[in-house]
């Protein structure tokens, strides 16, 4: 099975970076991943209409239209075998960013920068086997 990644982020250069991420990583789950990218919280909420046909989200912090925490949240509250993982990326590194984003209900966090290796451990310890 493919596994399916959910990148929410506004700016398009980050999007680019890590499709190029995903396609050059050593591990095949992600670098066979269908990518689907939003770029926006009511973009992504679009693509969460049916939770359980993505595994993993990479969810912005910052976004034009709110947060990432409250799509987070939105998600913490969905049954747990249909939940994606959900892992922030967000430039915000303080300790009590990090809390929140957990506290909200994302799986992993990943400060930007960030180098590609990481990127690419963080989702596949996520991914489904």
């Amino acid at each position: 099975m493919t596994a399916r990644i959910l990148l929410v982020e506004d700016e398009e250069l980050n999007r680019v970076l890590v499709r190029a991420v995903l396609a050059r990583a050593d591990d095949p789950g992600v670098r066979d991943a269908r990518l689907v990218e939003a770029g926006t919280l009511a973009a992504a909420r679009d693509v969460l209409q049916h939770p359980d046909q993505v595994d993993v989200v990479l969810l912005d912090m910052n976004l034009p239209d709110g947060s990432g925490l409250d799509l987070a949240t939105e998600l913490a509250a969905v049954a747990v075998d249909e939940k994606p993982k959900v892992i922030a990326l967000t430039a915000s590194v303080l300790p009590s960013d990090r809390a929140a984003a957990l506290e909200a209900g994302c799986d992993g966090f990943l400060d930007k920068p960030y180098a590609a290796a990481d990127l690419v451990t963080v989702i596949a310890s996520h991914l489904p086997r």
